[in-house]
């Protein structure tokens, strides 16, 4: 998306910072009651969803366009709600368990005066069933949320997760 300097930071008590946070609470509690057609109203038509794989080697490790474990559009998100609203979710049978812990949540100026740039830290905490132990996925989340008639909708979401290899069997829950 864009560079990560500081100079258009967004005061912690400024609108745009305070509603942004508001939507990460909201969606995080969406997510975590599995109230997946709530989350996909959030979005915008145009919205994009990716979770690229880390990649340790070089001096970049977070290379733009090579491999994702996720590269989705609103289409391809509303057809993953589907199956997983269907008997075909088999990874998810059962369905998992999750809390979503968002922190660190920084709000940056753009120049689309609709559009406010987000980045937060992210902790997935995640349980499945009664054998399994829980698996933790962490990253780092950089958003555009986009006013569309007076309410924030997720226009893009990149997700860098930290790990290069992901310790959970799946990943076929939200970040």
């Amino acid at each position: 998306m864009t560079d990560s300097s500081l100079e258009n930071i967004l005061d912690f008590d400024h609108p745009s910072h305070l509603r942004a946070h508001q939507f990460l609470v909201r969606e995080s509690y969406v997510l975590d009651r599995r109230d997946f057609d709530t989350w996909l109203k959030m979005m915008t038509d145009d919205v994009t969803y990716r979770v690229p794989v880390t990649s340790t080697f070089g001096s970049n490790p977070h290379k733009s366009g090579e491999m994702d474990h996720m590269l989705e559009d609103r289409y391809s998100l509303g057809k993953r709600i589907e199956r997983l609203k269907s008997k075909y979710a088999w990874t998810e049978s059962p369905p998992s368990r999750t809390r979503h812990l968002v922190s660190n949540v920084a709000c940056f100026s753009t120049d689309d005066d609709a559009e406010t740039r987000v980045m937060s830290a992210l902790l997935v905490y995640r349980t499945q069933g009664a054998d399994q132990g829980p698996d933790l996925i962490c990253g780092m989340r950089e958003d555009i949320l986009r006013n569309e008639a007076g309410h924030l909708r997720l226009a893009a979401r990149t997700v860098t997760l930290d790990q290069s290899v992901l310790q959970t069997q799946n990943l076929a829950i939200f970040l």
